[in-house]
């Protein structure tokens, strides 16, 4: 298959979206351990946001990182445009949860949520920290004057309308990854009949874990749980 096959073709578009979810859900991983360190303290906390800002590679990934989001957006939506276009005729008495469940059905809609979450998200911590500049700093245990992410999280998420927006954020992220951990595997060819069972409870325990390590955050912060 030519490159040309993988954006213009129903299988290359959906081996893109498998390969883009993948390298998504590795990302996940790493920016949750990252959020956990707000329970462990403010310097661990800045600690690891700083390594995640300083390091090269990680740096480079980061790149990586914008152009698979975009790409998996983009990529979402013309499949969604596709499979709207392709119904020709509409059904006499919806199927509803009988032919697949409500999330698998409202990918498009799940997926506009978690991106103008993302927006919000970079808005708030990314661009002043890598582009405006202005934030706060401080200096870590080791010596290494950094910016004070940890405080910065806390100034943001005293607006209860912030909250609220992240929850929203995180709980359609939650139902995305329920269907998307599963057909990222299943697109890969990752699947057989004997582990299916198996990929598909990982994908939901993984979904459960991911978004509540997520959520604890702004809530925790605005509770003030953590300090």
């Amino acid at each position: 298959m030519s490159w040309k096959h993988y954006f213009t073709t129903s299988i290359g578009k959906k081996l893109v979206m498998g390969f883009t979810g993948l390298f998504l859900i590795v990302f996940l991983i790493v920016h949750a351990y990252v959020n956990s360190m707000i329970f462990v303290g403010e310097d661990a906390f800045n600690s690891a946001a700083d390594f995640m800002g300083t390091t090269i590679a990680i740096r480079i990934m980061e790149v990586g990182l914008f152009a698979g989001i975009i790409l998996h957006v983009v990529q979402g939506y013309m499949l969604a445009q596709k499979n709207m276009a392709t119904r020709t005729e509409r059904y006499a008495v919806k199927p509803g949860n009988k032919t697949s469940a409500w999330y698998s059905r409202s990918m498009g809609l799940l997926g506009t949520l978690i991106l103008l979450f993302l927006v919000i998200h970079v808005a708030h911590f990314w661009v002043p920290s890598r582009i405006t500049g202005g934030m706060e700093e401080t200096e870590l245990v080791n010596g290494r004057t950094t910016h004070n992410l940890y405080q910065k999280m806390i100034e943001v998420f005293q607006a209860p309308w912030v909250v609220v927006v992240y929850l929203l954020g995180v709980f359609s992220l939650a139902w995305h990854l329920v269907h998307g951990f599963y057909s990222a595997f299943q697109t890969m060819g990752l699947t057989t009949h004997k582990y299916k069972k198996m990929i598909r409870n990982i994908g939901i325990v993984f979904s459960i874990v991911i978004c509540l390590l997520f959520a604890a955050m702004p809530v925790s912060m605005f509770m003030g749980w953590v300090s």
